[in-house]
């Protein structure tokens, strides 16, 4: 047989105060009168008697259950989903929540079920996130409470939160121009279906917006944009392939993703090329494995621990309709250099 179970009785008879006086001070209530000593000998007591908070009484007597409900399509299995979900976590866990996680593998049968399951235990809030940073449909038996949507947005303007893929991309262009590069920059990864269906992603027309804002912004046009069925590594070599094979070649290269870069590097690493001396190169995501290319990669990072954290944060405390954006910081590592000295720039033809 266990030991039975601490109550708010035991602690306040231990601390020599009332119930009602120790419950005041358990709770973090105001207005209790009662002086530093007395406040330390309950939470003394209650670390004593291992007491812990009937949550199922409370939860009846607030309407709160301090639990939040975290359902994602894909994204607990991917590469990034370790950091949003650590910062969910946190901002939970430094709010005395709880949070209970579910991945739906985007089977909609499934995705009822796990959300009926976490409704019925009266979550406060539902976090409704997705891999890809794209338009959704949201469910609509969690529109009923707190909804926050996370890496996702929905015609149904709910609050959401996004990386800022637009100042991510002026930011990795400028770092480019900032080193000299101007008539010889190129574009790997256009695809005209992630840029052209919000439901597949919207960061591919933000990213595209920000490079060539910044280009514009320096008057400066691109060489040559290489279109990329998947955001993959053997694409990303077959368009690094294809940009060296024309003349002049470029001096620099935006690829969309850390992925379509790892392809690049493997097709400069054949060709005899070196980075940056050569060809200077940067990127998006900030994937684990840039740092540890050679040279690292220099890549704007997706924030998603600091998503993950401030999506818990407007569940909590109520958001406005419309994104949060979080920026994406540039990550500066040694693949960016200025243009080869003996590399001759292009000429215009006349206007």
């Amino acid at each position: 047989m266990g030991r039975n179970r601490a109550t708010l009785a035991d602690v306040a008879r231990l601390a020599g105060l009332s119930k009602t006086a120790a419950s005041m001070v358990l709770n973090g209530r105001e207005g209790t009168r009662l002086s530093a000593e007395a406040h330390q000998r309950v939470f003394a007591a209650a670390e004593e008697l291992g007491y812990r908070p009937n949550m199922a009484a409370r939860s009846l007597r607030t309407r709160k259950t301090a639990t939040i409900a975290f359902v994602s399509d894909i994204v607990a299995t991917t590469r990034f989903a370790g950091d949003l979900i650590r910062g969910a976590l946190d901002a939970a866990r430094e709010r005395d929540h709880v949070l209970l996680i579910t991945e739906t593998q985007g089977d909609a049968a499934f995705e009822r079920y796990a959300i009926e399951a976490m409704l019925d235990r009266q979550v406060d809030g539902v976090v409704y996130a997705a891999m890809a940073t794209r338009r959704l449909t949201v469910p609509p038996a969690i529109l009923g409470g707190p909804v926050v949507l996370l890496n996702a947005v929905s015609p149904d303007e709910l609050p959401c939160v996004l990386p800022d893929d637009e100042q991510a991309a002026v930011a990795v262009t400028e770092a480019l121009l900032a080193h000299g590069h101007r008539d010889r920059i190129a574009l790997i990864g256009r695809n005209r279906l992630k840029e052209g269906d919000p439901e597949v992603s919207i960061a591919a027309p933000a990213r595209l917006r920000g490079i060539r804002a910044a280009l514009a912004a320096a008057d400066v046009g691109l060489l040559a944009e290489c279109f990329c069925a998947e955001w993959l590594p053997e694409h990303g070599y077959a368009a690094m392939r294809t940009l060296l094979s024309r003349s002049p070649r470029p001096t620099a290269v935006v690829c969309m993703n850390d992925r379509l870069a790892f392809g690049a590097y493997q097709a400069l690493g054949e060709a005899g090329l070196a980075i940056p001396d050569d060809i200077s190169v940067v990127s998006f995501d900030d994937d684990p494995i840039a740092a540890w290319l050679r040279p690292g990669l220099t890549t704007a990072a997706l924030p998603h621990e600091r998503m993950g954290r401030r999506a818990v944060e407007l569940v909590l405390d109520g958001g406005a309709a419309g994104p949060s954006y979080v920026p994406m910081p540039l990550r500066r590592r040694r693949s960016v250099a200025a243009p080869a000295a003996d590399v001759p720039a292009p000429r215009r033809p006349p206007a």
